[in-house]
């Protein structure tokens, strides 16, 4: 067994020791290491930002562009100390993030939708090229990094433990700063690991769940046959009092989409979780009834020609359970306007975009240093806060990243 200690540097050269390489560890590396403090990196990948390269794929989805008060509104509220979280994403909007993007030489544009991407280069949007260029960035800046260095947690004079190929070390920095992301996509580097080693020094840590992911439903065989994959197409999602306009996809064990990933927490609150559909949104049931006429027989078939209705919302409306049979186009029209499907669960975090839980915000202070651990800050998905997708996810990284990366300058 390998055992070596790094000593901390001189006062005037704050040492820092940054756990994790995705947004959160990277920004806060970049902050630390501007402000003049020497920085190393660790991480359990063979190289940093495997998270970030993965949500790229789709196009790299960096922030959103809505109005600030609208914004700061997408953020679960249920123990977020609301004063510090919004002061701390107004330290760095979505403006900065922005600027930051353009200052690597990545300029931005503003999608319909109001997601924030990266200009295509050749036609494709993708995270490569910025996290290429960012690196490069924090290596002028004379960050160290240490990759394939596997967290193992606290040795018990307070330094850091790692594991690196068949050997174990210790090391000490004057500040330390954990960003080892929650349990989603764990092949990226994300395990949740670290709360076994958090919570052993007495942090408290609500359960690392499943959030923006699908929910399973109990198809009948005669859907998935029919459209297995395909899409039902806008629609209004309805959960409670909440509301969201989308599309969702029909899977072999359940629904997939954005409206589903945004209305989660409301469904994760019910003891028996189900989604209302509004099919049409854009018509009122009297309309849809004014559309089908005449019409006496083959209900579903006449109203996929005439309320123009997509495959997969027809095969619903012909085959779940306890509907119909159809005998008007009023009883059809209200079954189209107030769809009730009944949900069994999320899916596993570990298919999950991003996950719910983490370090509970008692046990931080308006800094994230933790209370119990003086000198450790936590940054990113390790603290119990959630958003939607949509770029709020990579915005409260960032923002958090800015915080610690400040914050360990200064204390």
């Amino acid at each position: 067994m390998l055992d070596y200690i790094f000593l901390a540097a001189t006062a005037t050269t704050p040492d820092i020791g940054i756990i994790g390489g995705g947004p959160a560890g990277l920004r806060a590396a970049e902050v630390a290491a501007e402000g003049g403090a020497r920085v190393t990196l660790y991480d359990a990948m063979p190289s940093v930002g495997r998270k970030f390269l993965v949500a790229g794929k789709s196009g790299l989805n960096l922030t959103n562009g809505e109005s600030w008060p609208s914004f700061l509104r997408r953020y679960s509220r249920s123990e977020i100390r609301c004063d510090i979280w919004d002061e701390i994403l107004c330290q760095f909007d979505n403006r900065a993030l922005r600027e930051w993007a353009a200052n690597l030489g990545i300029e931005t544009f503003v999608a319909s939708s109001g997601k924030v991407f990266p200009i295509p280069v050749n036609g494709h949007i993708k995270a490569a090229p910025l996290l290429r260029r960012w690196v490069e960035q924090l290596r002028k800046l004379g960050v160290k990094f240490q990759t394939r260095h596997l967290w193992t947690g606290f040795h018990p004079d307070g330094s850091l433990l790692f594991r690196y190929g068949d050997g174990q070390f210790s090391t000490q920095h004057e500040r330390v700063i954990l960003a080892l992301g929650g349990a989603s996509w764990p092949k990226t580097g994300s395990t949740g690991h670290w709360v076994s080693f958090l919570e052993a020094r007495g942090v408290s840590i609500n359960p690392l769940i499943a959030a923006n992911c699908g929910w399973e439903v109990e198809w009948p065989s005669e859907i998935l046959e029919e459209v297995e994959g395909k899409p039902l197409k806008n629609l209004n999602l309805i959960v409670g009092d909440e509301n969201r306009r989308g599309e969702l996809v029909i899977t072999q064990y359940g629904l997939e989409g954005g409206p589903i990933y945004h209305l989660g927490p409301n469904l994760r609150s019910m003891d028996s979780p189900e989604i209302m559909i509004d099919f049409k949104p854009d018509l009122t049931a009297q309309e849809l009834i004014a559309r089908f006429g005449k019409v006496k027989r083959n209900f579903v078939r006449e109203a996929k020609r005439r309320w123009k209705l997509d495959a997969a919302t027809a095969s619903i409306l012909k085959h779940l359970p306890n509907r119909g049979p159809w005998e008007s186009a009023e009883q059809l029209a209200h079954e189209v306007k107030h769809c009730r499907i009944p949900l069994e669960r999320p899916r596993p975090v570990a298919e999950a975009i991003s996950s719910a839980g983490g370090i509970r915000w008692e046990e931080l202070d308006e800094n994230l240093m933790l209370r119990k651990l003086p000198g450790v800050f936590v940054a990113g998905e390790m603290i119990d806060w959630e958003a939607p997708t949509g770029g709020y996810l990579l915005q409260a990284c960032f923002a958090t990243g800015t915080r610690v990366g400040k914050a360990v300058l200064n204390c």
